[in-house]
């Protein structure tokens, strides 16, 4: 075949991110919440909640700590009855989105279950609870009474390693100079460097090209417009 062939179409391939223990990046950021997570069940409390940014790494963590646990898994908009608590019977519930809950009562009485038969709750939020997003006081309070363990965003180096970790999950060689270029621009989150590593795995398929520090330039930037809702 010639090389004046129209460039390649690239097939999307969605690579879910991989969420065990072994692909988990410590670093100072998330180093209190990783070790919350490994004492299990030696906690403070049998109900703990994990707060951090998007993109931060605590539904990885989540992710971990209900494998650990065997847990009852649920996201704060779709709880799980108290019904079906009490028919499932689970030791251990993980509950992502907790800020995003739609149904307070619903939450105050899987707490309550867990208190009265001793199951142990790990919950995720972007921040921890306040009187301006939780409206019913007696979930307030019991949130407020749950341990917290924080997450940061990450640093240079830890997105620098989510990068190289990222590229290696897709078997792409990537120039130093266009690895350290977009570990320094990019948005510290790891939901941003997933995007990211995707659009430029794309780019790089449809132009047939290395991933070069050009080239990542030029991603970086539609990148940047697209996330920015530039036209």
């Amino acid at each position: 075949m010639g090389d004046g062939g129209p460039a390649q179409l690239p097939l999307e391939l969605s690579l879910a991110p991989r969420l065990g223990r072994a692909d988990f990046l410590a670093a100072p950021s998330n180093e209190a919440a990783l070790a919350m997570v490994e004492r299990w069940p030696d906690w403070p409390d049998r109900i703990l909640t994990l707060i951090g940014p998007p993109g931060s790494g605590k539904s990885h963590l989540l992710a971990i700590w209900a494998e650990r646990a065997s847990a009852l898994r649920a996201q704060g908009g779709a709880l799980p009855s108290l019904e079906a608590l009490v028919a499932a019977a689970p030791q251990a519930i993980a509950i992502d989105e907790i800020d995003r809950i739609t149904d307070e009562t619903a939450l105050f009485h899987l707490l309550n279950f867990a208190v009265e038969n001793r199951v142990f709750v790990l919950m995720a939020a972007r921040r921890a609870p306040s009187a301006a997003e939780v409206r019913l006081p007696d979930l307030l309070s019991r949130l407020r009474r749950a341990p917290m363990a924080e997450i940061g965003a990450p640093d240079d180096d830890l997105m620098r390693a989510v990068l190289e970790k990222l590229f290696r999950d897709r078997q792409l060689l990537v120039e130093p100079p266009a690895l350290a270029y977009a570990a320094l621009r990019l948005e510290r989150s790891l939901d941003s460097a997933r995007a990211f590593v995707a659009a430029l795995d794309r780019e790089a398929l449809a132009q047939r090209r290395p991933v070069t520090r050009a080239l990542t330039a030029e991603v970086m930037e539609a990148f940047a417009a697209s996330a920015n809702g530039d036209e």
